[in-house]
């Protein structure tokens, strides 16, 4: 009877898990581990229905299926199965969209693409053919000595192109070593020079402090990123989530002393900008958001002031609201089932980059993806990863092509 009750609960579980994958919650006291199991659901759903797959054959064996209620348990489990075999179908439309998104500018995929085992074990591994050097120490701000982490080739890193990568974490919590792994490791793997930098945190910092720390390593790169193996004359932003809203400001603030001080006459510009499920609005402008994210995060965290108070400091925060035509390409990439970065606000970013800039502008948005859909290896995160490298690599060889002579990743 134990065995049978197990079932029943395991299947009880599993259907929950997957129709909160087709509709997670986006309520605030539910929003975070809603997010969270809807990721694991859709990022990982092989090996997500490969556990229970083993679970319940060892419960069928010990006689789950002598009660009804067991047989209740698996009937669930099989349904769930069948709702995750639809979510694999939507997530494997993920290599078209990078495909058509590539297509519409001449951009050839390119590199070495990530090897299917990885996909399978999905653990970010760096393997032995990228180097990870740690803690360099890039700004002291505050009390604080700002450290960020390198990763690049093994061999052959002389010149090459370079990456600055920015972890989320709602810019209140949140660490380099935590984030974008998969993308760094990848990038390295085929001939980018990567840095992943920490910066201060709220509620200690208030904004634009995160945006002054970014800039800063950025800065730094350009200054020392050669000592490193990296070409600092091409230098590409890139981040997830409050990191993705920060990189995206990044490249639309190039060289502002306004948020230099102390180094305003150091160069912060950028060849390339990938923000990866940004956040682009600090005023809920669309109502997509939680209804606690501007009262509950923004006003006594980030911004540290009231929005009907004092709107320009939420508008000056809003990606949204800096686009302007003289900025660098921009290649946006979301999920259309992030609950913590909505789909709406970066259509309506691309469709203000679109409209402004006078780069090129590409946008991938993925079919079934969650938000953090790349903290590990999956088809998704995968075929997201190629198509950075890719848009990445074009950028850098049109940077390049006037001289034959410099090295291409």
């Amino acid at each position: 009877m134990f065995s049978a009750i197990v079932l029943l609960v395991v299947g009880l579980w599993s259907a929950a898990a997957t129709v909160n994958a087709f509709r997670p919650f986006r309520q605030t006291l539910l929003l975070f581990p809603s997010m969270f199991w809807s990721w694991l659901v859709i990022g990982l759903p092989l090996q997500h229905v490969a556990l229970q797959m083993v679970v319940a054959g060892l419960l069928i064996w010990w006689g789950a299926l002598d009660h009804a209620i067991g047989w209740i348990g698996l009937v669930l489990l099989v349904a769930s199965w069948i709702g995750s075999a639809v979510l694999v179908t939507k997530t494997r439309k993920s290599s078209e969209v990078v495909d058509a998104a590539l297509d519409a500018h001449d951009i050839q995929r390119s590199g070495l693409p990530v090897a299917k085992w990885r996909t399978v074990l999905a653990a970010p591994f760096r393997g032995r053919d990228v180097e990870k050097i740690a803690n360099v120490p890039y700004r002291r701000v505050a009390g604080r000595v700002l450290k960020l982490d390198v990763y690049r080739p093994r061999e052959g890193t002389v010149g090459r192109p370079a990456l600055l990568y920015v972890h989320g974490g709602g810019w209140t919590v949140g660490d380099k070593r935590e984030q974008g792994l998969p993308l760094l490791h990848h990038m390295a793997r085929n001939g980018w020079v990567c840095f992943t930098a920490n910066y201060r945190l709220s509620p200690g910092a208030t904004f634009p402090d995160h945006l002054i720390d970014a800039k800063a390593a950025l800065a730094w790169i350009h200054e020392h990123g050669a000592e490193y193996g990296a070409d600092p004359s091409f230098v590409a932003v890139s981040g997830g989530s409050a990191g993705g809203h920060l990189a995206a400001l990044v490249g639309l603030t190039e060289n502002d002393a306004r948020y230099q001080p102390g180094f305003e006459a150091a160069d912060t510009s950028v060849e390339a900008v990938v923000p990866i499920y940004g956040v682009y609005d600090a005023t809920n402008r669309f109502g997509a958001q939680s209804d606690q994210y501007v009262p509950l995060l923004m006003e006594p965290l980030v911004i540290k002031a009231f929005l009907e108070d004092e709107p320009d400091k939420f508008h000056e925060a809003s990606p949204l609201d800096r686009v302007h035509a003289d900025i660098p390409p921009f290649l946006v990439v979301q999920g259309d089932r992030d609950t913590l970065a909505p789909v709406v606000e970066a259509r309506a970013f691309v469709e203000a980059l679109n409209d402004q800039s006078t780069s090129r502008v590409l946008y991938m948005e993925f079919p079934g993806a969650q938000h953090i859909f790349d903290l590990f290896y999956s088809h998704q995160s995968a075929q997201m990863i190629e198509g950075v490298l890719g848009f990445l690599n074009d950028e850098y060889a049109a940077a390049h092509r006037a001289d034959p002579s410099e090295p291409t990743p």
